[in-house]
Parts: C-alpha cells; sequence; structure tokens
C-alpha cells in the first residue's frame, strides 16, 4: 500500500549474510577487525577520503592494535576503496590496498557485488591473520560484524 515509501535494499538478506559470515569467520583468526560499508552514492568527489570520513565515524581507530579494516562501496556510482589503520597500513603498503580494490572491481563484473566483497573480506582476512594472529585469551570482537548501509 505505501510501496513509494519503501527503500530498494542494496543486498538481498542472503548476501547481507554471507557477507558478515565472512567478516565473523575472518575476525574468528585474527585479533584485526573489518567492517563493510555500503550506500548507493558517494556524496564526496574522492572515494578514498569518503572511506576515510566514514571509517573516523564508525570509531574504528579505536581498535587496540589499530589493525581495522573499512572495505567502502557506492553501488551506484561504482566505487570501491578500502581504508586500513595505521597498524596494518604500516604492515602491507598502498599497493596491497590497491590490488584489493582492482580484484574487487574484477569480481564484481563476474561474480557480483556480494561474492566480490566477500572475497575481499577473505583476501584482508588473510593478510590480518598473517601480520595480527588471534590470541586466545586476550583478543575480543571490538568492532560489529554487521554491514553498515549508508544512503
Amino acid at each position: 500500500m505505501f510501496h513509494f515509501l519503501q527503500k530498494k535494499k542494496l543486498l538481498s538478506d542472503a548476501d547481507n549474510n554471507q557477507i558478515v559470515e565472512a567478516i565473523q569467520a575472518t575476525e574468528q583468526r585474527t585479533s584485526g577487525e573489518i567492517r563493510v560499508y555500503i550506500e548507493s552514492r558517494n556524496p564526496l568527489v574522492s572515494t578514498l577520503e569518503r572511506a576515510q570520513a566514514i571509517f573516523f565515524q564508525l570509531q574504528m581507530q579505536q581498535t587496540r592494535q589499530r589493525n581495522a579494516v573499512l572495505v567502502y562501496v557506492a553501488v551506484k556510482d561504482k566505487e570501491v576503496a578500502i581504508f586500513g589503520d595505521e597498524g596494518i597500513h604500516q604492515q602491507v603498503g598502498s599497493e596491497f590496498w590497491n590490488q584489493q580494490v582492482a580484484q574487487m572491481i574484477h569480481l564484481f563484473k563476474e561474480n557480483g557485488l556480494a561474492n566480490g566483497i566477500t572475497q575481499c573480506v577473505t583476501e584482508v582476512g588473510n593478510v590480518l591473520v598473517e601480520k595480527f594472529p588471534f590470541m586466545e585469551g586476550t583478543d575480543k570482537n571490538e568492532l560489529p560484524d554487521s554491514i553498515v548501509f549508508g544512503k
């Protein structure tokens, strides 16, 4: 009856669950944290600046080891960025993030949005596991695993 008030979902429930499960599976093996932020359009000019602004808005810089990573996607603008905090960035450098963005764009074209994000979460997670392994008894989930949806 009030269909005009309903906002179209950017992901299906199944796609949402797939991505969240990938985040949870990764974070069981690392002290690092991964968040995914998806919105329809990027209100800023620079995709990386938008990702950085969201990173700080979500207070992701407050992880103990500064090893949080944000995967940012603006669906209608077809923009992607990955922003890693200083702890992980010092370990991997800009080239790693650039490779992950290129791979995610390729996967979007081949396998769709959810599969591309899931694969990126897994790849970034593998590096987090290597650089920041899970420490039994001291690690805790510092950030929510759910996807954040913008406008």
